[in-house]
């Protein structure tokens, strides 16, 4: 069963992050420029929130709300679910599932190692089924009637 630890392993270590007095236009020139959906909000090394383009959508462009001059910390998520290096990708993906989110950041020590994105699971799952499916096929060739 795959981990925490062993997803972030395959992934860039670049932690993308905003502060909470930056404005919602900065997070999203971030969330651009580094190819992400979410960054997370940091102070003083802290992890304080998530914010994600479905925030800077729903929270700031349809109430009618300036991008540039609105506040971060006024749309984040607020002490965002996490999880550890030890916990597995099936009980990110139950989680993420249950509780309709598409990231986790993952702290360890009280430091952020990275986040653990949908993508990230579903990319889990298929690599899962694909070496289910080489082994069920080598069982029936290596076993089947002849």
């Amino acid at each position: 069963m795959s981990t925490v630890q062993k997803c972030l392993e395959g992934k860039p270590h670049k932690i993308i992050s905003v502060s909470p007095s930056e404005s919602v236009g900065a997070a999203l020139t971030r969330m651009r420029d580094n190819r992400v959906r979410s960054v997370l909000v940091m102070e003083d090394q802290a992890l304080v929130g998530i914010i994600t383009q479905g925030d800077c959508a729903i929270k700031v462009l349809l109430q009618g709300l300036d991008a540039q001059t609105t506040p971060v910390r006024d749309v984040m998520t607020r002490d965002p679910i996490t999880v550890s290096l030890a916990d597995t990708l099936d009980k990110c993906m139950n989680w993420m599932a249950g509780r309709n989110i598409r990231h986790l950041p993952a702290v360890q020590g009280g430091k952020v190692m990275g986040v653990v994105s949908i993508g990230d699971v579903v990319k889990h799952v298929i690599e899962q089924q694909g070496t289910q499916i080489q082994y069920l096929e080598t069982y029936i060739r290596g076993h089947g009637a002849a």
